[in-house]
């Protein structure tokens, strides 16, 4: 009878084998991957072609990129690459949003299975849209995707969008089933 109780445990320890990619903890398979975060960009139809955006708003990308690695890396157990070296190339290719997919050979280059990238969208004074991607980089297959609307623009509001979009859109339960 010693054996039963063995056997089934056994079989309880391979099933909970079989069924660990599922749990969120470990279908996480992003945890501990590298990723390459690149910085927060802006799309604000709003301003005239060549003019840079203003400094409240460049301030607010920075904290938003800040605030998402720091999320990421606490939560989501990303551990991201330095894109200093990648810097001429990301300066050469931006805005990223509008590059067809060269986020993923400046992540490979930069030693990163994954990439993370965010733009905020301008809708007005009052309101943007704040997306974020997380991509294999090798095949650009979206992993996880977020979307978040937001009706108010401090640095506050911006970083309560960085969280939002991590606990609720990139690490929630059920965790999102994108190909």
């Amino acid at each position: 009878m010693t054996q039963r109780p063995t056997l089934a445990l056994r079989r309880l320890a391979l099933a909970a084998l079989a069924l660990a990619p599922l749990l969120p903890a470990v279908a996480m398979a992003e945890a501990g991957r590298k990723a390459a975060i690149f910085s927060a960009e802006l799309d604000d139809p709003s301003l005239p072609y060549g003019r840079k955006a203003p400094p409240a708003q460049l301030k607010r990308l920075d904290i938003v990129t800040d605030e998402l690695r720091r999320q990421l890396v606490d939560k989501g157990g990303l551990d991201p690459v330095d894109l200093a070296g990648q810097a001429e190339e990301i300066k050469k290719q931006a805005p990223l949003f509008k590059c067809n997919g060269c986020t993923g050979d400046i992540a490979k280059a930069a030693g990163a299975e994954l990439m993370v990238t965010t733009v905020a969208e301008k809708g007005s004074a009052q309101l943007f849209n704040l997306t974020v991607t997380i991509a294999e980089a090798a095949s650009g297959r979206i992993v996880r995707q977020g979307l978040v609307v937001i009706r108010a623009n401090t640095d506050d509001d911006w970083v309560h969008a960085a969280r939002s979009i991590v606990k609720n859109r990139l690490l929630a339960e059920p965790l999102p089933n994108r190909s």
